[in-house]
């Protein structure tokens, strides 16, 4: 308090700088926190592709410039502590209603995804993105704000703003790890939204408090309200199981969000986005392994080989994207109990593959490792790679180049075959076309094999020259023991055979553009205005 003369000026009370630094500490990791919890929110349904991404991140930048923008306005009409952590608090506020609000407009997207509903497709996604403007603003108005409290001369301006800006990093940098490494696969996605948005609200409260504590107790029912509308909101699964099923088990690793669906006699494994089926299994009936799917295909990659191929000449596998172990279970019916080496990059679906999947087959060796890097390190050689790790709208460009079929080719035997899993729609095979030029470049002959009643085929390459009759012959010459399931398999499979591309783009390390044709093919089916994905 100055006296002047008579007149006493009563200067706003300054917070402690070291207070101001841990509020836009707080304050970057919850906004690096809520980035990366963004993409897990809409990843369960809009899965993560670079489309998904580009969105996030540039629309958060665009309210980050208006959040720097108006901080500083802000802080000139009203360089008050007290303004300084309402505006913090209020932001808190938004954070927390984030998946609140975000749980029906995806609830809605989730069932538009199993529908194949383009138009609700689209509008949820712009809706949930557009739930993040108005905290993410907000929270950008921290920094900006802080260096106007904390300036005290003009002289040591500089140093202030650095040091604010540094701490501000330092806050996000841990904001990037805490969600995808410990609190998602901890506690979830909504409950990760809460935690950072509680932490900064209660630091935004104790603040205030220090200038002005009936201002603060103003703010105690926010806790309140969040903690009712979540008790309210977010219970039970985000998102519908399949058609007929009901849900057995729902949780989030640091790769993936996990779904169990029982449908009729059937666990079936869906993950993210939920649209394609990753495992199936009949837990009342073990023996019973015909799916319909393409997991069954993979059982015909060592008969395209020159006649006669006996199914007591396939001895080892190796599967890239073990998923809850559907192939393995058939190899080891087939072909007996024949080394396997199952690589999954997450441990928590190799759980989950145990307890409702009954991967456990003592031939099963599971190694739970990035499925290149994996294969890469084996010492071991293969008659057969099975790779299921391509389902819209997710392929890895890590295991679509020359150089990982190469690594591939490098661990397979003499008479060796991979098989890959790759999606397309009814009109679109660009995918199709790319893998069977890239599977060429290492191979001297290529396989496609379209799954029927699925938007999938599976694609053969052989270390020997082969042709596409060998498939047939071998067939015939099956010893009259050779299991059921594989008679019928061959069989099918040599039924859908298609002629393999010729002219498709070879993916590389340095060039792999498949995510570029994966957005395209997704946009274009957008733009279609189908309400269906025929596929045969």
């Amino acid at each position: 308090m100055l006296q002047v003369g008579r007149l006493f000026l009563i200067q706003p009370a300054r917070p402690s700088n070291r207070y101001l630094y841990l509020t836009v500490f707080t304050a970057g990791m919850t906004t690096l926190g809520v980035e990366l919890s963004a993409s897990r929110l809409l990843g369960t349904v809009f899965g993560t592709s670079n489309i998904v991404w580009a969105n996030i991140i540039g629309l958060i930048l665009l309210y980050l410039t208006v959040g720097y923008f108006l901080g500083g306005r802000i802080a000139d009409r009203s360089p008050s502590p007290g303004t300084f952590y309402r505006v913090v608090a209020w932001g808190a506020f938004a954070t927390a209603l984030i998946p609140i609000l975000a749980r029906p407009v995806l609830q809605m997207a989730a069932r538009a995804v199993l529908n194949i509903n383009a138009a609700v497709l689209v509008g949820s996604f712009g809706v949930v993105l557009l739930l993040f403007s108005i905290p993410i603003t907000l929270l950008a108005t921290v920094s900006p704000f802080a260096i106007r409290l904390a300036i005290q001369d003009t002289g040591s301006a500089g140093k202030t703003s650095g040091r604010m800006y540094a701490i501000s990093t330092a806050g996000s940098i841990l904001g990037t790890f805490l969600p995808t490494l410990v609190l998602i696969p901890a506690i979830g996605t909504n409950l990760t939204f809460l935690g950072f948005a509680g932490l900064l609200w209660l630091v935004a409260v104790i603040g205030l408090a220090r200038v002005d504590r009936r201002q603060a107790l103003l703010l105690l029912w926010m806790p309140v309200m969040v903690t009712a509308l979540a008790i309210l909101t977010l219970r039970g699964p985000l998102r519908p199981p399949p058609r007929n099923a009901t849900t057995l088990y729902e949780g989030e690793s640091a790769y993936n969000y996990i779904q169990v669906a029982r449908w009729g006699e059937a666990n079936l494994l869906l993950l993210n986005e939920g649209q394609g089926i990753h495992s199936m299994h009949f837990p009342a009936n073990p023996d019973y392994l015909v799916t319909g799917g393409t997991w069954d295909y993979f059982l015909a990659a060592p008969f395209f080989n020159t006649p006669p191929v006996s199914p007591s000449d396939v001895q080892s596998l190796a599967l890239v994207g073990l998923a809850g172990g559907t192939i393995a279970a058939q190899y080891t019916a087939v072909f007996g109990p024949i080394p396997i080496d199952g690589m999954e990059i997450d441990p928590d679906i190799v759980r989950v593959g145990r307890h409702y999947f009954g991967m456990n087959e003592p031939n099963l060796n599971v190694i739970v490792q990035d499925g290149r890097i994996a294969l890469a390190a084996s010492s071991r050689t293969y008659d057969v790679i099975g790779v299921d790790a391509y389902r819209l709208p997710y392929v890895p460009w890590n295991l679509s180049t020359v150089e990982f079929f190469q690594s591939a080719r490098d661990h397979l035997t003499d008479q060796g075959v991979i098989a890959i899993n790759v999606g397309r729609t009814a009109s679109d095979r660009r995918l199709i076309e790319a893998f069977a030029a890239t599977l060429g470049d290492v191979f001297p002959s290529v396989h496609v094999v379209d799954v029927p009643n699925t938007c999938n085929s599976i694609l053969y390459g052989t270390v020997q020259p082969t042709v596409a009759e060998n498939l047939r012959v071998n067939l015939q010459r099956l010893p009259p023991d050779a299991h059921p399931m594989l008679t019928a398999v061959l069989d099918q499979a040599y039924s859908q055979l298609r002629e393999t591309p010729r002219d498709g783009l070879i993916l590389t390390d340095d060039r792999a553009a498949v995510e570029l044709m994966t957005d395209m093919i997704l946009v274009n089916f957008v733009l279609s205005g189908d309400t269906a994905l025929p596929c045969q």
